[in-house]
């Protein structure tokens, strides 16, 4: 049996409850890690909870500079989108959050730790990956795959006959997840993919319909594929991407509506409100084409299709994570410029793009044929046909 555990702890449903179930069916001591990765939430509310439920002591660990400039930035530089849409915004959190609660183990000497995420869900792996990957020998409590709580009507009655507070009901079971880059949204009438999202289940971004009658225009400023800038000012990670975020759900940008494949092998759906993530992603990918050469850009999109499985995986903490984010250090190296956008009702219009290392050549891409023989076009067209001629030859003889 644990002795000392510490918890991912966040106030919702499921971590609330995990407090009073270990020292019920453990009898271990209960020490709460509670993770600022900008969820916008009271979280010294949270702590309080932790501690009126039976936890011996409970921390705020703010974790925003970190997640953003070591986690989010680098999935960013590489282009990583799971699935044409999803834009890992829980997947990418659980490391940080996992990484500073094994740190934290580590530190107090605590022989176990714990999470609440379910027996079907990719953020299990996640979790504990990281768990492996920087605290090996600790043990791992999962309490969804052990305990007899099946649904979320079970866990609201184990909240109610534990006396632990809870904000979710039965007629809002939504499991949701936010931090600076994303909110989610799972459950509830979510579970039918034939059913529209619910209107009032949108939390963060406004609908398009209510969005400012006129556009709303920025400018990103990046350096080696790193955002640094809006409108020509430079601005701290937590402090550029808040600003996007409001920008984007002022305007209705950013809502995602998916169907996806689990690492478990389950196709789940979910709702997104991705504001700022959304701007960052399309500018990036504009600067992007303005400043890679064809051969670099073709094969960064091979890498960033791994590079979203690896996070959406949870082997976020391996060699090859390491050295894909060598790959795209170096190709990134010129993707410095600024893109412009403008957002209304929902939409995003590229407007511009600029670059001191832009490769885009007017001589060269417009119609006049200054420096540039069309006669040599034609033996370039003999030589790249040849493998196209091949067969028909064979089958002429």
């Amino acid at each position: 049996m644990a002795r000392k555990v510490v918890l991912a702890y966040s106030g919702g449903l499921d971590t609330s409850i995990i407090i009073p179930w270990l020292i019920e069916n453990h009898g271990c001591e209960v020490i709460a890690m509670i993770g600022d990765v900008g969820q916008k939430e009271d979280l010294e509310a949270a702590r309080r909870k932790a501690l009126a439920t039976g936890a011996s002591a409970a921390s705020i660990e703010d974790l925003r500079e970190e997640f953003i400039t070591e986690y989010i930035w680098p999935t960013l530089r590489a282009g990583a989108v799971y699935e044409h849409k999803y834009l890992l915004g829980t997947s990418f959190a659980r490391p940080v959050l996992a990484k500073r609660q094994a740190e934290v183990a580590l530190r107090i000497g605590a022989d176990a730790l714990a999470h609440g995420c379910t027996g079907k869900g990719n953020d299990q792996v996640r979790f504990e990956l990281a768990y492996k990957a920087i605290a090996p020998k600790l043990r791992i409590i999962a309490p969804w795959r052990e305990w007899q709580i099946q649904s979320r009507e079970d866990a609201l009655a184990y909240a109610r006959a534990h006396n632990v507070p809870v904000a979710q009901t039965k007629a809002d079971l939504y499991s949701r997840d936010r931090n600076i880059w994303h909110l989610s949204h799972e459950g509830g009438i979510l579970e039918d993919p034939a059913n529209a999202p619910e209107e009032s289940m949108w939390q963060w971004i406004a609908s398009p319909e209510s969005a400012p009658d006129k556009p709303t225009e920025l400018e990103i400023g990046f350096e080696a594929g790193t955002p640094v800038s809006i409108d020509g000012k430079r601005l701290n990670a937590v402090a550029l991407l808040e600003w996007l975020n409001a920008i984007a759900a002022a305007n209705g940008v950013g809502r995602i509506d998916l169907v996806e494949n689990r690492l478990v092998g389950i196709k789940s759906r979910g709702a997104y409100e991705t504001p700022g993530g959304t701007l960052l992603v399309l500018a990036h990918r504009e600067l992007e084409a303005l400043c890679l050469d064809r051969e670099t850009a073709h094969y960064a999109q091979i890498l960033a299709h791994r590079y979203a499985e690896l996070v959406y995986y949870g082997l976020w903490f391996t060699a090859l994570r390491q050295a894909l984010d060598a790959f795209f250090a170096v190709a990134q190296q010129h993707v410095t410029g600024t893109v412009g956008l403008r957002l209304y009702k929902g939409n995003v219009a590229v407007t511009r793009r600029q670059s001191p290392h832009s490769l885009y050549r007017t001589d060269l891409a417009s119609f006049s044929m200054a420096r540039y023989n069309p006669k040599d076009a034609e033996g370039f067209i003999n030589l790249f046909a040849l493998p196209v001629m091949a067969p028909a030859n064979d089958s002429a003889s």
